[in-house]
């Protein structure tokens, strides 16, 4: 099979949105732009000798496209976002595998650019070694340093690890799990099923994106997505650890949350919600390792008495990455008698600050799955979830005539049907004397 090619200009363009949607981030942050901490991105780049390859539309090589890429985003990175460069396979050119499966080296350090210095480095890459790629984003996690802010590597390759020590998906587990928010997006520069599939993991595993630039039209789309993406406020996750039990399980409020769960765990988490309110809650749970088929998600919304609500389910078979379901409970406004009387009893009224009043209750969400996997396969850490809660103002109950909605039930069916009749009688008169008139 011919692969297809993809072109400088969109591989560039594809890390210019990227970088700049760290800067999008840091700036929707709810402190000050000033206090907040740098958004930090580190592009790690494969120069083994495979790219080499002249099979660039132009008739250039891999290596020569990627180096006009990374000039032109170094010249279009913002001033607030700290850029570095990492290699893997530029130094070492021989046959010994352990010294070959080491060359991944700094090239550019995490910081405020000097577009000059960072290009004449770019500028020196010349395909040569191995594709060390699991010890490279070590490095490269390493090259971010730690403390809070955005961190994100962009690792561009065209080609698998070929080393297999440490395995690239064991280490991007093993990154996601340290709970420092780093995101790895891939960028594949060929169609080789082999690639594609590790580098799809790598990405699932942090939350990022895998991306093989395939023709021009797929390429401006993808470029479009990017660039609205960049321009919207993106909420960065809160980490949170579930509980097995639901008295034990963590008070979360509106937002976005991560966590880890095993094959067949429950893990529990709480919610408050004030009369005429609704629970709107959702959980993605994703396939980061190879599992067993036929599988599916639960989550339920159970009160503290431990009795069933509502629940969402959601299922696969074969080789899904992520399944998702959802739940929406409306929690019923409390009486004016009901609430007179709660008070008489020395209840409490509940009043939340925003106009809701009535005993606050909480809702407790159960988060399980039925994965399974060989036994080859590592349990820990578990499965990467993320769960959306949402508490908005409960829909108001419909009216008697609004109940049967917009041409539903047999109230609006039979008015149609009887302005239809009554057009048509009225239509078949008009052409009756309208015949009559022209004969006269």
């Amino acid at each position: 099979m011919i692969l297809r090619k993809w072109t400088a200009v969109g591989l560039s363009g594809l890390l210019a949105a990227l970088v700049a949607g760290l800067a999008a981030t840091q700036a929707a942050a709810d402190q000050p732009e000033q206090d907040a901490p740098p958004p930090r991105v580190d592009m790690v780049l494969d120069v083994s000798g495979s790219m080499a390859e002249r099979d660039m539309r132009d008739g250039r090589s891999r290596m020569a496209a990627a180096q006009q890429a990374f000039n032109e985003v170094i010249d279009a990175v913002p001033e607030e976002v700290h850029l570095g460069i990492r290699t893997l396979g530029a130094t070492y050119p021989g046959d010994d595998v352990e010294v070959g499966c080491q060359d991944s080296e700094q090239l550019y350090p995490v910081g405020p650019v000097d577009r000059t210095e960072a290009k004449t480095a770019v500028a020196t890459l010349r395909p040569t070694g191995w594709t060390p790629i699991g010890l490279a984003l070590r490095g490269a996690d390493e090259d971010l340093g730690d403390g809070p802010g955005t961190r994100r590597i962009v690792l561009i390759t065209d080609g698998e690890d070929s080393c297999g020590q440490p395995d690239p998906c064991d280490v991007a587990r093993e990154l996601a799990a340290n709970g420092t928010h780093l995101v790895v997006d891939t960028l594949g520069l060929t169609l080789d099923d082999a690639v594609r599939e590790q580098l799809s993991c790598i990405a699932e595993a942090t939350g990022g994106t895998y991306t093989a630039v395939q023709d021009t039209d797929e390429l401006s789309d993808r470029l479009t997505q990017l660039v609205r993406r960049a321009d919207l406020p993106v909420e960065n996750p809160t980490a949170v650890e579930g509980a097995p039990e639901c008295q034990d399980a963590p008070r979360l409020g509106v937002g976005v949350y991560t966590d880890r769960q095993e094959f067949t765990q429950h893990r529990w988490y709480r919610v408050p919600v004030a009369p005429g309110q609704e629970l709107r809650a959702s959980v993605s749970v994703a396939a980061d390792r190879a599992v067993n088929p036929d599988y599916g998600v639960l989550l339920r919304a159970v009160d503290e008495d431990g009795q069933e609500l509502v629940r969402g389910t959601g299922a696969g078979t074969g080789r899904t990455d992520v399944v998702s379901t959802g739940l929406r409970l409306p929690v019923a406004e409390v009486e004016e008698e009901e609430r007179e009387e709660e008070q008489e009893n020395g209840g409490n009224d509940g009043n939340d600050g925003n106009g809701n009043t009535g005993e606050v209750r909480v809702i407790c969400l159960d988060v399980a799955n039925s994965y399974s996997a060989p036994d080859a396969v590592q349990r820990t850490p578990g499965l990467p979830i993320e769960l959306t809660v949402d508490v908005v103002a409960a829909p108001d109950a419909p009216s008697d005539v609004a109940a049967f909605g917009l041409a539903r039930g047999w109230v609006p069916l039979l008015l149609l049907t009887g302005a239809g009749l009554v057009a048509g009688l009225l239509f078949g008169l008009a052409v009756r004397l309208g015949i009559v008139l022209g004969r006269s």
